[in-house]
């Protein structure tokens, strides 16, 4: 066996061929067979070594484990393994038991003489190739610049956005999505911008591939989410953001969900043992959400409501003001504590009971297209009630967290700026950012080229909390 000085492998022989005229995915198309040289490990403990030692000649290919079972015709032991080399590694046709190969002995480290892997998977497109591999190699030149790659998965479904440019090509761009990610079972392509028909936020699809099935179920943040994709609004390029916001929520306190959902920032923010009241106006989303806090177990801090959002803003403080609603916590004992404890006659550790506040520390506005309009409402919302606040008590007045849409800019000034007006012209009443500590407009993402999701998080101020109803014009 010869061992070269190291060199950068060709990727060329790695790639998948190309044919710009398929319609239809061949899968047949992207199999390949090629020639490598492995070092075959009997010992499987020594595989670790034999790695380490053969570092600099080990075939290294994203999404290609190199190391694979030995063919049967190699030999007959079924726990042997092999370890793909790269393709300039080549085999002098002796397999010389005893020569030394680095500290490595071929008496246990053996290199068949042409021994051909078959790098395809068992069925579909080889495992090894990305999506954009693939994509590449079938689509036609005049359609490269931009390769439709990106899409969003909710539970077993893919959700594509695809331009017009490439809709001739929506089945096989499908058939490809579905080859290379076995979760998913079903693609669809939107068919129109989200909301653009309804209120829900809901959107119009049609399936690519697989069965028209939008029952779906999604973790996060510890919890399970089950839902009719079609029905709700769900949105997987939020997960960060959900985790970011419930970071701020305090284990006792009241957060007041005011377009809810299914519950990607109730359920979370109730498993910290917060109280949460949830409301959407979607009667898909709502009973999804009722659902959803049984099966995560959180129904006794989770109220959910379907109503409208302006009146629930007002409703619900009211209703908290008058709220008296206590829990009693009963402390998990495992069986070993419980089987001493009763060997020893001593009692177990006590319950907690906890009462929910009289007052919401936050407030969450999730409806970017709109969320500003529902800022009217906070007007007036404690007039009469100053006494339950600081100075008085040691409670705050909340924090308003609304969602909003706005334009780009590498530093989002202007758009702080345009932000903080909106506000403003709703509460009548003038924010502004400089000095205020707890004032934040965050950057949530892009959602399109000259398009950006933002939070704006501030203090409720006490001249809209307090302001007299009759003195609003």
């Amino acid at each position: 066996m010869t061992l070269p000085a190291q060199t950068a492998p060709s990727p060329v022989m790695f790639r998948p061929p190309i044919n710009r005229a398929m319609k239809t995915l061949d899968r047949s198309f992207f199999k390949k067979d090629l020639d490598l040289a492995a070092a075959c490990v009997v010992d499987r403990k020594k595989i670790a070594s034999f790695q380490k030692e053969l570092s600099k000649d080990i075939l290294k290919l994203e999404r290609l484990p190199p190391t694979r079972p030995v063919p049967s015709n190699v030999t007959a032991d079924s726990s042997a393994r092999c370890l793909l080399l790269k393709p300039e590694v080549q085999v002098d046709g002796r397999l010389g038991f005893n020569r030394k190969v680095g500290n490595c002995y071929v008496d246990r480290l053996s290199i068949p003489v042409g021994l051909r892997r078959r790098l395809a998977a068992p069925f579909g497109i080889p495992a090894h190739e990305a999506v954009d591999d693939i994509m590449t190699a079938i689509l036609p030149d005049s359609e490269q610049d931009e390769i439709p790659v990106g899409f969003s998965v909710v539970g077993h479904v893919a959700h594509l956005n695809l331009r017009d440019q490439y809709l001739p090509y929506k089945s096989l761009i499908a058939s490809v999505l579905m080859d290379k990610n076995p979760i998913i079972r079903t693609v669809i392509n939107k068919i129109d911008d989200v909301g653009e028909d309804n209120e829900f936020r809901t959107f119009r699809y049609e399936v690519l591939a697989g069965p028209d099935d939008m029952n779906v179920e999604v973790r996060e943040q510890d919890c399970v989410f089950k839902f009719d994709y079609s029905k709700v609004y769900w949105n997987t390029r939020l997960s960060t953001e959900h985790r970011r916001l419930v970071s701020k929520f305090n284990p006792g306190e009241a957060v007041c969900d005011v377009m809810a959902g299914v519950g990607p920032f109730a359920l979370p923010t109730a498993k910290k043992r917060v109280w949460v009241w949830a409301n959407d106006l979607n009667p898909e989303s709502y009973n999804s959400l009722v659902e959803n806090a049984s099966k995560n177990k959180v129904t006794n801090f989770v109220r959910p409501f379907c109503s409208d959002g302006h009146s629930f803003i007002r409703t619900s403080t009211s209703r908290l003001l008058k709220s008296s609603t206590q829990i009693t916590i009963h402390p998990k004992v495992s069986r070993s504590t419980r089987t001493t404890s009763s060997r020893t006659s001593s009692s177990h550790p006590p319950s907690e009971v906890l009462t929910e506040p009289k007052t919401f520390s936050h407030y969450i506005l999730n409806l970017p297209a709109t969320a500003t309009t529902f800022l009217p409402s906070f007007i007036g919302l404690y007039a009469g009630h100053e006494n339950l606040f600081h100075p008085f008590t040691d409670t705050k007045l909340p924090m308003i967290h609304v969602y909003c849409f706005s334009t780009k800019s590498d530093d989002n000034k202007a758009e702080e700026g345009k932000i903080l007006k909106e506000i403003s012209e709703q509460l009548g009443y003038r924010l502004e950012k400089a000095g205020d500590e707890e004032m934040e407009i965050w950057d949530v993402r892009d959602v399109a080229p000259q398009k950006r999701m933002f939070c704006a998080s501030f203090r409720l101020p006490r001249e809209v909390a307090f302001r007299k109803i009759d003195a609003v014009k």
